[in-house]
């Protein structure tokens, strides 16, 4: 999620050229993956040898493919087909000591996993390092105004979220907000407004693509976005409070 439509440098090219074979290979199997899942092309981007859609959501090869095996109807807060099994009750997120270095970065890892805890999930989120964990999500920074992470597979979450170090000027809400943002993708949340990123990002609208069954609409949820209306927009705002919605705790309480 950035702040604004920011693009990833990109090291290996629009085109993958340049990057090695197997890499190559298995980033073109993800890209046919995703167009084949109905992800349009223009919003499917390949940046440090990693594809991304949405920019800020990574794909990986077992994700992608999770993505065509499953037939169900696409409707019109959405989520992807990919979600975290019953079977991971506490997910620890473990910060990197770059990461913990940054104040307003820690502290607002802290108040998102407050955020999740609240709500009584099949699952709860634990600062590591620590012991019992059926899953761990590696917490680490980027330069980037924004964050950036993935989606869910083979019944775990993703395994990174990166936050942008610029985000420790803004204030540890954002910071909350931004992190809270970025642990929904890893559990399967797409973006509320994917449909239009204009409606949280501003300039001119763009359609990340309903993607098959990759947009599912969360039942309960509105299937129209508005600014404000939840963490999961595409796009912050210096005001940001770092608080879940309304429709952010129906859609985790329908899924979780």
């Amino acid at each position: 999620m950035f702040k604004k439509a920011a693009v990833l440098v990109v090291s290996c090219g629009a085109l993958l050229a340049g990057c090695g074979n197997d890499v190559e290979s298995e980033n073109q199997e993800i890209v046919s993956n995703l167009i084949e899942a109905g992800f349009p092309a223009d919003d499917i981007m390949v940046a440090d040898g990693r594809v991304y859609v949405g920019r800020d959501a990574h794909v990986t090869l077992e994700a992608s493919r999770e993505m065509l095996q499953t037939g169900k109807e696409t409707q019109e807060q959405y989520r992807t087909t990919n979600l975290v099994s019953t079977s991971v009750t506490k997910i620890c997120i473990n910060p990197t000591s770059t990461f913990n270095s940054y104040s307003r970065l820690s502290q607002g890892l802290d108040l998102a996993i407050q955020n999740y805890n609240q709500l009584g999930l099949t699952f709860t989120l634990a600062r590591g390092p620590t012991t019992g964990c059926s899953a761990n999500i590696t917490a680490q920074t980027s330069g980037d105004t924004g964050g950036s992470s993935g989606f869910p597979s083979g019944g775990k979450p993703y395994g990174t979220i990166n936050i942008g170090t610029p985000l420790q000027s803004y204030s540890v809400d954002v910071n909350e907000h931004v992190i809270t943002h970025e642990i929904g993708h890893t559990i399967g949340f797409r973006h509320s407004d994917y449909y239009n990123r204009s409606i949280s990002c501003g300039g001119s609208a763009t359609n990340e693509g309903t993607a098959g069954v990759g947009a599912i609409l969360i039942s309960g949820t509105p299937s129209t976005a508005t600014v404000g209306g939840s963490i999961m927009n595409s796009c912050f705002r210096s005001t940001e409070t770092g608080e879940w919605t309304s429709s952010d705790i129906t859609a985790l309480n329908a899924i979780y």
